[in-house]
Parts: C-alpha cells; structure tokens; sequence
C-alpha cells in the first residue's frame, strides 16, 4: 500500500554515478521505505510493552522503553530530513556531515540525561559501568560513560547507514542483530527489550519481501540512521556495549574497509579494494548481488550467534 503512495509522490532513490555501473537501473525505485519500518516498530512496540508493564503490575515509567525508542526515531528523523532534502529537494548531497553529527551528537546527549535520570532514582542500577564479555570484570566509567555513548550511537548509526548499498543487505543483517538482542533480553528477563527487539525482526522480514533483490522499495537513510541508533540504544540498556561490535561485526568490518580505502589512497595513491564498502568490493570482483547479500547475512548471523553465547553461556 505505500509503495504505490512514494510513487506517487516522486520519492525516488536516485543513484551516485562513481558507484557499480549495474546499480544505475536502480534510479527511480521508491525510498524512505524506512517510514513503514518505524511506523510497524512503534505500532508495535509500545502497545504490547506497556501490557507487559501492566502485567509485571509495576507503577514505574517505562524508561527502557523511552530510550530504545528516542534513540531509534531521533536517528531516523535526522535520516528522513536527509532523503527529503536529497528526493524532494533534489539536493543530491543532502544534510552536510556537520549538520548530521549535530543531529547526532544532540540526540546522544539527550540520552545521556535520561541515563543520568535514571542512576538517580535508581543509584544501584548497572548504568554507568561497562562488562568485559567472557569474564566478571567490570569497569566503572562514571563520567567517561558519555564519550563511550556518543561514539556508540554515532559510530554504530553511521556503519549501518554504510552497509546499505545492496538490496536486501541491511534489513537482512539487522535482523540477525536485533534477533540477537531479542533474545538477550529475554535471557536478562528484560521483557522490553525482547519486545522492541522482536517488533524490529518483525518490521524488517516483512520489509525485506519488498526490499530482496530486485528491491521494489529502499529503506534509505531514514531506516538504516534509526536501526543504527535502536542497535546502539539496546547495547546500552542490556549492558552489551563490548559485544556490540561483535554482534554487529558487519557493520563494523563495513566501516573499517571504508577507513582503509581512504586511508590507504591518501597515503599511498593506491586502493586496497576495488570499490568501498566491502560489499562493492565483492560486486565488482564477478560475484552476484544476491551472493554477496546472502553470504553477509550468513556471516552476520554467525556473529550475532557468537554474541549470544558469550552473553548466555559466559
């Protein structure tokens, strides 16, 4: 029912010309597909976690919830107003880096206040200290919690805005992460998180029937900015945060080819890949999209089982 409405309205995904010659095709395809996964996770989302609070007959303020999502729709806000810019108004760039480093920088900082908020109500909460996964050792951050929060949710909202370059590709890999923190939460007896975690699965596998290769809908940023955010929201609220990066190690290995390709042309005029990010690199190397969309989403959800156990098993 909505892809017929971005029709409508021209939202279409227009396509860099530097980028893989066989994605030029793609131009037109409708975008801001991210509209209905948010749409179906706040539907979702807040109904059946505050049944669950009626439920446990608890008379607090959902904060997990508030957190996850802040965190999810800010991002994506920042992420819609940079399609619009760029569909609408057919401003190619979109929002510049410094206004969307603002964006997220604000929206960091914001959650950060309901952290404090939150140790203040609550001063035995496990808020600002950060667990070494596979041991019982714990750091007590206190202050430095903030600098580690920003990076997280601008470090993580940006590599999985990065690994959206193939049909398929992102809403397949962030489901294995957020089925990874569905079932974290349940095994912390955390039951918003398993909500918020589950409607999220949910969102993107029956967004992922349209947006599979060949996509008739792309998420753009307004969907890979707010799932980058929700990923780094859950980290902090199950205390995950080291794991994130293995749980999510996709989206990391994603950004990190991106580093070294223009680290390394920089430096030394040459280019470690044929294109960044990684999956270019596979395209441009003879193997199908689908090939390089499904032996990602293989790898992430080894990654996400491997972040599991370390969390459940250790």
């Amino acid at each position: 029912m909505f892809i017929p409405t971005l029709r409508r309205l021209k939202f279409g995904q227009s396509i860099r010309e530097e980028g893989p010659q066989a994605h030029l095709k793609k131009a037109g395809t409708p975008t801001m597909g991210g509209l209905i996964i948010l749409t179906s996770v706040v539907l979702t989302a807040i109904p059946f976690s505050s049944w669950a609070l009626l439920e446990s007959r608890e008379k607090v303020i959902n904060a997990d919830l508030f957190f996850l999502l802040f965190a999810t729709l800010g991002y994506g806000i920042i992420g819609f107003l940079d399609d619009y810019i760029k569909v609408v108004m057919k401003r190619s760039l979109g929002l510049t880096a410094n206004q969307k480093l603002l964006g997220q920088l604000f929206i960091g900082l914001v959650l950060f206040w309901v952290l404090l908020q939150v140790r203040a109500t609550q001063p035995d909460k496990f808020i600002f200290e950060v667990a070494i996964p596979g041991t019982d050792w714990i750091i007590q951050l206190n202050w430095l919690y903030l600098p580690l929060l920003l990076f997280m949710m601008i470090g993580t909202s940006n590599a999985v805005n990065l690994t959206d370059g193939l049909d398929g590709l992102l809403a397949g890999t962030a489901a294995c992460a957020y089925g990874a923190y569905a079932i974290i939460g349940w095994y912390q007896s955390n039951q918003t998180v398993t909500i918020f975690s589950i409607a999220v699965v949910g969102a993107l596998l029956g967004f992922l029937v349209y947006n599979a290769h060949p996509a008739k809908v792309f998420m753009g940023d307004t969907g890979s900015l707010a799932l980058g955010g929700g990923l780094a929201a859950l980290a902090v609220i199950t205390k995950t945060e080291l794991l994130l990066p293995i749980i999510g190690g996709i989206f990391v290995v994603e950004t990190l080819s991106v580093m070294i390709q223009v680290t390394s042309f920089k430096l030394r005029g040459k280019r470690v890949f044929r294109m960044s990010p990684l999956h270019h690199h596979f395209e441009l190397v003879g193997w199908s999209e689908w090939r390089v969309v499904t032996t990602f989403w293989f790898v992430g959800f080894l990654l996400a089982a491997l972040g599991v156990y370390l969390e459940v098993f250790f």
